[in-house]
């Protein structure tokens, strides 16, 4: 399993910005992905999840009501990010999980990408 997120980069405060994650080498299959995030001095955190088929989907209160994750094709998850914050100011990872039901902590994932960078400007 290979994870390639993309679509980070430098956007206002207010923005929007969509990152995706793509599997370079299977498709997805019947695994559930997850988004995190992490910040320069802080832990890694969660952000979204979303189930095998898009059904169900979890979002950390913090980006609730801003932050959409989707399913595109069969090997790519996508995260909308609307009304961006600095606070938003990250490296995002998309990871994906092999076990069942949701899951919000980073050990519960397999595999993981190398990260995007959002940066937001105030």
């Amino acid at each position: 399993v290979q994870l390639v997120e993309s679509g980070g980069g430098l956007v206002q405060a207010g923005g929007s910005r969509t990152l995706y994650c793509t599997e370079s080498e299977h498709n997805l299959g019947r695994n559930a992905m997850g988004w995190f995030r992490q910040a320069p001095g802080k832990e890694r955190e969660f952000v979204a999840y979303i189930s095998w088929n898009g059904d169900s989907t979890v979002y950390a209160d913090a980006v609730k009501g801003r932050f959409t994750v989707a399913r595109g094709n069969s090997n790519t998850v996508s995260l909308q990010m609307n009304m961006l914050k600095p606070e938003d100011t990250a490296t995002y990872y998309c990871a994906l999980r092999v076990g069942m039901g949701a899951a919000l902590n980073a050990h519960e994932y397999s595999y993981w990408g190398q990260g995007t960078q959002v940066t937001v400007s105030s």
